[in-house]
């Protein structure tokens, strides 16, 4: 007798994860057409900001890494490619500290959001490594200088065997493959994350929230004939 497929079979992983899918991150979640009033101020716009700076660095380090990494040294086309990777780096990061700190000090933890900081704390992280690995793959004196400085602390913390800031071919494919992978892998993480669990609400919320309830009853009974 034939069998049939049964979504419902707990023994089938694929079914499972599909199940637990939809109902941790159903459509309204993944792709909300509305967020909270709360969501309109400033400190939760550097979140978007860092990753759009995000997208301009892997877009400008593709074009990078098509050329070549001397390019860039020899056209004025990849010098100017080169400059627009330098910079949304810069304000790559500038956002995301300011982004962290502000999540910091609003207690961003809060209502089971512990694995949305982990993220993002360990996104923060990995990028630093990616970039010394950009800045040691410049192949300029600045490069050098870099590397050498390096390469004596990261001895000293016992990982130059596995992490040589020396091995110009190992720092570029780590800085071209390695680390970007694993910090887009953990910023998909970061986002789905704030969508399963919302994005924080404010320390006093709930107050504020009150206060304009108190407010429009009022209103309310003021008008009423």
């Amino acid at each position: 007798m034939a069998t049939t497929l049964d979504s419902t079979d707990t023994r089938n992983w694929t079914s499972r994860l599909r199940r637990r899918a939809q109902a941790d991150l159903p459509y309204e979640k993944l792709m909300p057409g509305t967020q909270p009033a709360y969501v309109a101020s400033w400190i939760y716009v550097f979140g978007v900001l860092t990753l759009v700076s995000l997208g301009v660095v892997i877009l400008t380090g593709t074009v990078l890494t098509l050329f070549g990494p001397t390019w860039w040294h020899t056209s004025s086309s990849g010098h100017f490619v080169n400059s627009l990777h330098f910079w949304s780096v810069q304000l790559f990061f500038l956002f995301m500290i300011i982004h962290l700190w502000g999540k910091f000090w609003m207690a961003a933890w809060r209502g089971r959001r512990a694995r949305t900081w982990i993220t993002g704390m360990i996104a923060f992280m990995v990028s630093v490594f990616a970039g010394l690995t950009g800045y040691v793959i410049q192949t300029n004196f600045d490069s050098q200088w870099v590397a050498f400085e390096a390469k004596d602390g990261l001895n000293a913390m016992g990982i130059g065997a596995f992490f040589n800031v020396a091995n110009f071919g190992q720092m570029l494919m780590v800085h071209i493959f390695l680390l970007p992978a694993v910090v887009g892998l953990l910023v998909v993480l970061h986002v789905l994350w704030v969508r399963i669990r919302g994005v924080v609400p404010p320390i006093d919320a709930d107050r504020v929230e009150a206060a304009v309830e108190s407010e429009a009853a009022v209103d309310a009974e003021v008008v009423a004939p």
